[in-house]
């Protein structure tokens, strides 16, 4: 297992996250969307060209700028089979 941000996940790669490092701005609204520490996220697709990730934590599903997502830190738990 490899603490790393939550960016660098590939598709259907999943994590616990560790940490939110983001300005508080970002920070509240990350919280807002359900980003805890603890909780487990999963990457579900990556958009071309440093575009947008999807991400799903729990049930929820959200669209997140890829350097947004940066400031985001997981322990990767699984790899793509």
């Amino acid at each position: 297992m490899s603490k790393i941000e939550l960016a660098l996940l590939k598709p259907l790669d999943s994590g616990i996250i560790t940490e939110l490092s983001a300005e508080a701005c970002l920070q509240q609204r990350l919280l807002a969307l359900g980003f805890r520490v603890g909780r487990k996220i999963t990457m579900l697709r990556k958009a071309p060209f440093n575009g947008p990730v999807h991400i799903r934590i729990g049930t929820t599903e959200v669209m997140l700028r890829r350097r947004d997502a940066l400031f985001i830190h997981v322990m990767k738990i699984s790899e793509k089979s």
